[in-house]
């Protein structure tokens, strides 16, 4: 065991001062946690299972000279059923559209290596890194308990959004079909719901999202990165490609689903020269809004990434920790209210002139659609006790 410290993170930038094959090499060398294995690790995101911020001691893997390391299993997907007590989450933040949401899942088996969620599974005393995309947690009684808490007296029904943390149609969705038991719930509630996703799974339910469109129940939003399928598949290794998710807004468009694209993250000169591509395929699917988010690196996420950086593309690393540092104010992220989605200065100022010119010029954002709670009705069969009146 050893003990972690705040220049074992810093020692990432010491490593990247050159960009050679042998700094890359040598980056586990200078103080940070060491990269796992590459066949151990293959199909995943992260490089790096660090111990989460909350734990007294930190483990590491190393040699210890007996050659056994190699004998390690590959990360395989673990998935443990949670029974949650409560499933709608509310929050108070200024700077978002929804004041509550719903995570049917903990964890992503997507594995996108900038994901912000990534820190929340500190929570339940798991790495932020490979744990995240390998040791999840499914709600089986998510619906169940969506129905109780919709026929609470007193609920005041606004959007919900699922999608905001962790992917509601990851690959384990195929088996555990929660997302598709919770929108039963909100339609027959005639419950509005904004859904983001990475997944053409999405399509899988288009029979309840069509009913839910017609009564301006529902809009999807799929989230593009970028357009070259490589490069996605290094970032978020078992998300659908940016083809099959332009292929999800055709058919979500097809069928009268309100549908739009999120450029999520924006990362500075790696993908952010694609942002008026990824507009134009988007709009030519279908999709009638936009919107984008600059790449967010709070807590254990930005080792994470640096580390990536450091692997899959280390010319690139100077430029894009500066970039994204002099749009927060020198740090690696700044969570202040109304600057963490855009950040500041020049170039976050240049970022969105070049999203607004382009969105102007293809007619998206012109009239964004507002989702209809007047017709809510709470579900009968919500398991709150009945008046006695």
């Amino acid at each position: 065991m050893r003990p972690r410290s705040a220049e074992q993170i810093q020692a990432l930038d010491i490593a990247a001062t050159a960009f050679t094959e042998e700094n890359c090499i040598d980056f586990s060398v200078a103080g940070s946690a060491p990269t796992i294995d590459a066949e151990r690790r293959r199909g995943r995101g992260a490089g790096l299972n660090m111990s989460g911020r909350f734990e007294k001691q930190a483990r590491e893997i190393f040699d210890d000279g007996w050659e056994t390391i190699e004998d390690l299993p590959p990360f395989r997907t673990e998935v443990q059923t949670e029974r949650a007590r409560t499933i709608i989450t509310r929050n108070e933040s200024p700077d978002i559209s929804f004041d509550r949401s719903i995570n049917p899942y903990r964890g992503c088996e997507h594995g996108c290596i900038y994901c912000f969620a990534r820190p929340t599974h500190a929570y339940m005393g798991m790495s932020p890194g490979l744990d995240f995309e390998t040791r999840l947690f499914a709600k089986p009684n998510a619906a169940e308990l969506l129905g109780r808490e919709l026929s609470k007296p007193g609920y005041q029904p606004k959007t919900i959004a699922i999608g905001t943390n962790t992917d509601p149609y990851q690959p384990i969705e195929r088996k555990f079909a929660i997302m598709r038991e919770v929108l039963e719930v909100l339609d027959r509630s005639n419950h509005p719901v904004g859904i983001v996703t990475k997944s053409a799974l999405v399509l899988r339910d288009i029979d309840i999202l069509g009913r839910m469109a017609e009564r301006g129940l529902v809009k999807v939003a799929l989230s593009v990165t970028t357009l070259d399928r490589k490069l996605a598949r290094a970032m978020e290794p078992r998300a659908a490609t940016p083809e099959r998710r332009l292929s999800a807004i055709r058919g979500l468009a097809e069928a009268g689903i309100p549908t739009s694209v999120m450029i999520a993250p924006v990362i500075p000169a790696l993908t952010d020269s694609e942002m008026e591509a990824i507009l134009e395929a988007a709009h030519d699917a279908g999709a009638t809004e936009a919107g984008y988010i600059l790449l967010r690196l709070p807590l254990e996420v930005s080792p994470l990434f640096r580390d990536w950086l450091l692997r899959e593309r280390p010319d690139r690393y100077r430029h894009v920790m500066n970039l994204l540092r002099s749009m927060r104010g020198g740090k690696d992220y700044d969570a202040e209210w109304g600057k963490r989605f855009k950040g500041a200065g020049p170039y976050a100022q240049h970022l969105g002139r070049r999203f607004t010119l382009a969105a102007k010029r293809l007619g998206m954002n012109a009239r964004r659609r507002k989702l209809s709670a007047e017709s809510f009705a709470p579900p009968l069969n919500g398991g709150v006790q009945l008046s006695l009146l």
